[in-house]
């Protein structure tokens, strides 16, 4: 079952890899992310990184979707985390099972304004755009660092 989709520039650190799995009751950890699959340093950084309690698994994001649509990871209580909107949005259009967006840490950049409610979300227009695409498709979109934050949508 995926219990959330969670972007974050960072990928997995401490406020993904123990508060929100603690939180979530996930047993695994997919990181859909095509640079990971090829880069073995953050890989390893990755594997590192993740609880114990968690199996991690690294994928791109088009074999990501392909075993999320396949039913290969039913079997976890997945925890999904990719590093930016463009990933989230085709893995929550082309997953019907993703329910939940959960935007973490997004850096500023050339084109990107702060969120009001959080200095630590920055979009581009474009960006903002796919998100209010998702909402429009039902898709909850929450704009949170952690959990005991309070829950604000877009």
């Amino acid at each position: 079952m995926i219990k959330m989709l969670r972007v974050d520039h960072r990928l997995l650190h401490g406020q993904v890899a123990f508060s929100w799995t603690g939180y979530l009751g996930v047993n695994c950890i997919l990181i859909a992310n095509d640079d990971c699959v090829t880069n073995d340093l953050r890989r390893t950084t990755l594997r590192l990184a993740k609880p114990s309690s968690c199996k991690l698994i690294v994928k791109g994001i088009e074999e990501s979707i392909a075993a999320l649509n396949s039913g290969k990871a039913d079997k976890y209580n997945l925890f999904i985390v990719v590093d930016n909107v463009t990933d989230a949005y085709r893995l929550a259009s082309e997953v019907d099972r993703i329910h939940i967006v959960n935007i973490g840490g997004l850096k500023a950049g050339e084109h990107t304004h702060p969120h009001p409610s959080n200095h630590n979300i920055n979009f581009t227009d474009e960006e903002e755009m796919m998100l209010r695409e998702l909402v429009d498709k039902n898709i909850d979109v929450e704009l949170r660092m952690v959990p005991s934050d309070p829950v604000k949508r877009l």
